[in-house]
């Protein structure tokens, strides 16, 4: 049996959220949650997580994990607000240490900040097998746009996170830190060796020029024809030339800051303070 899979699409952040199904067991899944946060007031809200919980609730489902591909720099992860409504487990690729100890340094988190995962429940070794319900499930590591990016494999299903986008949109970047264009096409060439029939789903889509509409499924065959970065043919030196200088012209995330402090650590906020206050911290000159 292959898995339902039910999508929330959180236009703000032109995130795609997946909630994945096992029908006979009514097991599930959710992969890359989103947390609603308002970057001027400072303001979070439970609206895009409060659908999933909604349609979890409304079908008797039974939430196994909670799933990350990789520590996201453009919203906000849901997933701890998700594991104390629904349940289950908080996982993540257990290169999320390279990623917090970058970032702990940036943000001079302190020593009661620690970076060896243990925030997250479950940190996927590549190879890792899992499951939901009785669908068999998967651990593809794809680094490159950050050191900790994971494939989800469950069925015929693949959830690459920001690893690709549309065919028409083309591939992640790689400027962030421990990002590396080279690592990134031999993960998205790992990726092509799966089935083609697979079906792909993204983490977001921002609308290819001169397309109208968002989408966000695809298929390996799909990809390896008409990815207009990394279609078959294309060398690696090409895609790194491509990908460096495109780089450049990027701007950062507008969440980058807030997201990737509470994203490192599953979701979960920091302590209020003596106030009843919660705090981020924003590094000047940074990045």
């Amino acid at each position: 049996m292959q898995p339902e899979i039910v999508a929330f699409f959180d236009e703000d952040t032109f995130t795609v959220s997946y909630l994945v199904v096992h029908p006979e067991t009514r097991r599930a899944a959710v992969i890359d949650s989103v947390l609603d946060f308002d970057h001027a007031s400072g303001r979070t809200r439970h609206a895009s997580a409060d659908k999933i919980i909604a349609h979890v609730r409304s079908r008797g489902l039974t939430v196994d994990w909670v799933l990350e591909t990789h520590v996201h720099a453009d919203h906000v992860s849901a997933g701890d607000y998700l594991k104390h409504q629904l349940g289950g487990r908080s996982a993540i690729g257990e290169h999320v240490r390279v990623v917090q100890d970058a970032f702990a340094r940036i943000f001079n988190t302190g020593a009661e900040f620690k970076t060896d995962g243990r925030q997250f429940d479950q940190l996927f070794k590549d190879g890792d097998r899992f499951k939901i319900g009785n669908l068999d499930a998967r651990v593809i590591h794809t680094p490159g746009h950050t050191p900790a990016c994971i494939t989800y494999v469950i069925g015929d299903a693949a959830f690459v996170g920001d690893t690709l986008f549309m065919p028409d949109y083309g591939t992640a970047r790689c400027d962030f830190p421990g990002g590396d264009a080279a690592v990134l096409y031999r993960s998205i060439r790992k990726l092509f060796a799966l089935p083609p029939e697979t079906r792909v789903f993204l983490c977001h889509d921002y609308k290819a020029p001169g397309r109208d509409e968002y989408r966000w499924e695809t298929t390996i065959a799909e990809q390896r024809a008409r990815n207009v970065h990394i279609h078959e043919g294309v060398t690696e030196a090409a895609f790194v030339a491509m990908r460096s200088s495109r780089d450049k012209t990027l701007s950062m995330p507008k969440l980058i800051l807030p997201s990737v402090q509470i994203n490192m650590r599953a979701g979960i906020l920091p302590e209020p303070e003596s106030n009843g206050v919660r705090y981020l911290k924003l590094p000047v000159d940074g990045f």
